[in-house]
């Protein structure tokens, strides 16, 4: 297989938005895809479920959510997971930490 194409560096974002548009850039020149990750890699299957919960507890869930500016289901399954992570001593749910920058 043939060595994927470096990157140009870009003087600017209007720059960037001009390569990637125009129709003769060929994004798979530019990927490796023994080094690339797939989408499974990065998050697992979901399944849609139906849980009560009691109002207060929902409406209390949602603040917070709004508070760290995060959808409240998306709250909802980090709370779970570090949860499980705790119960079982693993690290399997643990939410990704963003790197400063």
């Amino acid at each position: 297989m043939a060595k994927s194409k470096k990157l140009p560096k870009f003087k600017s974002e209007a720059d960037e938005r001009a390569f990637w548009e125009d129709p003769k850039t060929n994004a798979l020149d530019y990927t490796d895809p023994a080094t690339e990750r797939r989408y499974e890699d990065h998050a697992p299957p979901t399944r849609s479920i139906s849980l009560r919960l009691p109002v207060p507890l929902l409406e209390e869930l949602k603040q917070l959510a709004a508070k760290l500016d995060v959808p409240y289901q998306s709250l909802m399954k980090v709370y779970l997971g570090e949860r499980v992570d705790a119960e079982f001593g693993r690290g399997k749910f643990a939410a990704k930490k963003r790197k400063a920058g």
